[in-house]
């Protein structure tokens, strides 16, 4: 491809990769601009279409995940809305507000490239940024629809095509120990999601099932299989479990809502934030224990709650660490049920491989399995990186894994380039849609960027804290300072960061994306 002449057939001032929530928010916030929206496949939705099992729901309530502007409809029930209806939500506000006209579908991106100034941030080193619309391209897009290959060109790019789906993390074997030993079925999660109903039922049915993983799509891989094979013929499911996580039952501890622990501004104020006052370092130091005691509070609820020590499941990490590192994950209700009567087993091991029959782990114990599903998660920082041209491929992503994103959208180093996606919240919709309100005033110029070098401070200050507060960093997880956050984001663009009506309010109620309404100012 890149030996190709490049012949643009199309220009625009933005360019979208994506159509997921984030995606499917940075067209709404830019459609002023009428940018071209690349979708490789044909819908919208992102890992809710494509990455979905038919169990899979939302991990919050409705009022946890909603635009700003529209809210869901019933949105004071309190059940977890499945992926159907969470797609439905999506796609009703794409229509609302005119967004799917953008959006080109089975249109794959296959090559990016770099067209603009040269002497921009990498050369020359300027102290400054720079405009994200400068009146010429700076990037050139190779998009395929319908095996034919276009050229675009844009001003500013956003890529949206997320951390999760379309790039498994596969597990590494010794040689003749890989899946090639096995006789029976490997699938990824990833494959086993485009599985209709049916056959994804066929598959499991009087199966031997092993699954390898113990987060979010393990645990409902495991409950499915369980489903599956109720009944005379049925066979258990085994959880494979490298590293234990905390789950939680629901968003209840002791009788307490949840939100009071982790999302009021008063409960964010007992942990570390970023480019925090020598004060509030002191504090933070003071309030140590009352933090470690919440953490010690919500593990009793749970241990009590939840038979962790009788199936080997307590995890010997604070809760808050899972917690801060958005790996905290909501349990199926029938979870332990179908584990009480034998349906889903549990076998702990930091290392395994295959063997003709199933899984051999390190204390030379066997598994006889038909089939092998894969819940190791995806590579989404590849998949980034294979996308983007030298040198920014290899600055996109730092030494320590993470993505150095300044207000967790643009990397201060890649010129007109914003990256919306890739930091994770208690909510990722409403961490997206900010941050696209935000990116869309950055583009009109009502406000301007720190110099590079204040920003890479700042980003390199952001990591070092998510480092102390969790051993589980590399997520770029937020949680338990995202009010501050959106404080800095709401103060850059001008706006009030207090959004309550009054002080109690402010200190004592969770915050929710209505908080954030651009027409809503205190």
């Amino acid at each position: 491809m890149a030996s190709e002449k490049n012949h643009i057939q199309c220009s625009s001032k933005v360019g979208i990769i994506g159509a997921g929530i984030s995606g499917i928010a940075a067209a709404k916030q830019l459609r002023h601009y009428g940018p071209l929206v690349f979708e490789a496949t044909n819908s919208i939705g992102g890992v809710w279409k494509h990455c979905s099992f038919s169990s899979t729901k939302l991990q919050t309530p409705r009022c946890d995940f909603e635009f700003s502007d529209y809210p869901w409809p019933e949105r004071d029930n309190a059940s977890f809305p499945s992926h159907v209806q969470v797609l439905e939500y999506l796609h009703n506000y794409a229509t609302h507000f005119d967004v799917l006209k953008y959006v080109k579908f089975n249109s794959k991106v296959l090559e990016i490239r770099y067209v603009g100034d040269r002497t921009s941030q990498l050369d020359m080193k300027p102290k400054e940024y720079g405009s994200l619309l400068n009146g010429y391209p700076a990037w050139e897009v190779a998009v395929e629809t319908n095996q034919s290959t276009k050229w675009y060109a844009f001003e500013f790019l956003v890529v949206c095509i997320g951390k999760y789906g379309d790039l498994p993390r596969m597990p590494v074997f010794p040689p003749h120990q890989g899946e090639e030993a096995f006789l029976g079925k490997v699938l990824h999660a990833l494959d086993y999601a485009k599985l209709d109903e049916d056959a994804a039922h066929k598959l499991l049915k009087g199966k031997k099932v092993a699954v390898v993983g113990y987060k979010k799509s393990a645990i409902d891989l495991a409950v499915e299989c369980a489903t599956a094979n109720q009944g005379p013929g049925g066979q258990p499911c085994t959880m494979v479990i490298r590293t234990l996580h905390w789950t939680v039952p629901s968003y209840w501890i002791w009788g307490l809502p949840f939100f009071l622990f982790f999302s009021t501004r008063s409960s964010q104020f007992l942990h570390e934030r970023p480019y925090q006052t020598l004060f509030k370092t002191l504090l933070c130091l003071l309030l140590s224990p009352m933090r470690r005691g919440i953490s010690k509070f919500i593990e009793s609820y749970l241990a009590w709650k939840l038979p962790l020590v009788k199936y080997g499941l307590k995890p010997d990490h604070p809760f808050v660490e899972d917690y801060a590192s958005c790996q905290m994950a909501v349990l199926p209700e029938n979870f332990f049920e179908e584990a009480d009567k034998g349906n889903i087993l549990f076998k702990r091991s930091s290392k395994w491989w295959f063997w003709s029959r199933g899984i051999e782990f390190e204390d030379k114990t066997r598994l006889e399995a038909d089939v092998v599903l894969l819940a190791t998660g995806y590579d989404g920082k590849k998949k980034l990186q294979d996308l983007l041209p030298e040198p920014f491929s290899s600055l996109v992503v730092d030494s320590s894994g993470i993505m150095p994103l300044y207000r967790g959208t643009i990397h201060p180093l890649i010129p007109n380039m914003a990256f919306v996606g890739y930091i994770e919240s208690v909510s990722n919709l409403h961490t997206a849609e900010l941050r696209c309100i935000w990116l869309a005033r950055l583009a009109d110029e009502k406000f301007k960027l720190p110099g590079i070098e204040k920003m890479l401070e700042q980003t390199n200050e952001e990591i070092q804290v998510m480092k102390r507060t969790t051993r589980f960093y590399k997520r770029h997880c937020i949680s338990t300072y995202s009010i501050n956050h959106s404080d800095d984001i709401c103060e850059e663009m001008g706006w009030n960061s207090w959004r309550k009506k009054n002080w109690f309010s402010e200190a004592f109620s969770p915050y929710s994306s209505q908080d954030y309404e651009e027409n809503k100012e205190n």
